[in-house]
């Protein structure tokens, strides 16, 4: 997740941090990015900093201008008529790429029962190598799947947008560590009610700031993410 990502739908996933950050000084310095001071949703004192993708970040890997947000992030309670819509979605990249899709699976916050969601589906590709575009790209936009990123910097990562569908299809290449991250990081809050409820709490506190992009809601996150899989890794 470069520094790491989240799980999250259509934005770039909360990064591990790169070290620490303090509160002034060089060791501030991340390109133009801003620190996020993240809240302890439990009520006691700050818990920590996170660097906010920079401007120029965002643009960089966009295909088109990137989405100018400058509000709170839209949460919902959890529909259960998610799977079905991903099942739907997943059927179509089946038809689409037939056995150059080694792996498609439900991932980020719809796919676990009872967490708050933004209302978008979020899938995760293995394809054999991400970086070779004319293998899968065409066939899935034949499939009207609309490639909007692509980040060779980082996992050779491509995602796309749906046809009728919100979601986010994030493709990597077969074995990326990524698929591991999120695979891991959905089936620990399938099985913890406890940090499935702290990361919803979380979401919920931090949903409520406006935020200029997307991913700096996302990155806000990258604190309870790793405290969330640091667990999951020792459970």
């Amino acid at each position: 997740m470069r520094p790491v990502r989240p799980f999250t739908s259509s934005v770039r996933h909360p990064r591990p941090a790169r070290g620490t950050f303090p509160n002034t000084g060089a060791g501030c310095v991340v390109l133009a990015r801003q620190l996020f001071i993240v809240p302890d949703v439990l009520g006691g004192a700050d818990v920590g900093e996170t660097p906010l993708t920079s401007d120029e970040e965002i643009a960089a890997v966009r295909i088109g201008p990137p989405v100018v947000l400058n509000a709170p992030i839209r949460l919902v309670d959890y529909d259960p008529a998610w799977p079905a819509l991903y099942e739907r979605e997943a059927a179509r990249i089946r038809a689409a790429l037939s056995e150059r899709a080694l792996l498609i699976e439900h991932v980020g916050s719809t796919a676990v029962p009872r967490l708050a969601a933004k209302p978008r589906i979020d899938i995760v590709l293995a394809v054999a190598d991400s970086s070779d575009e004319a293998s899968f790209v065409p066939a899935l936009e034949t499939a009207r799947f609309v490639l909007h990123i692509r980040e060779p910097k980082w996992h050779e990562d491509r995602e796309f947008k749906g046809r009728d569908t919100d979601l986010n299809l994030h493709v990597f290449s077969d074995g990326c560590v990524e698929i591991e991250r999120m695979l891991c990081f959905r089936d620990h809050l399938r099985r913890n009610e406890a940090d499935r409820l702290l990361y919803e709490r979380t979401k919920r506190v931090l949903a409520q700031r406006t935020w200029k992009y997307g991913q700096h809601y996302a990155d806000a996150k990258t604190t309870v993410v790793e405290e969330i899989l640091a667990r999951a890794g020792n459970a």
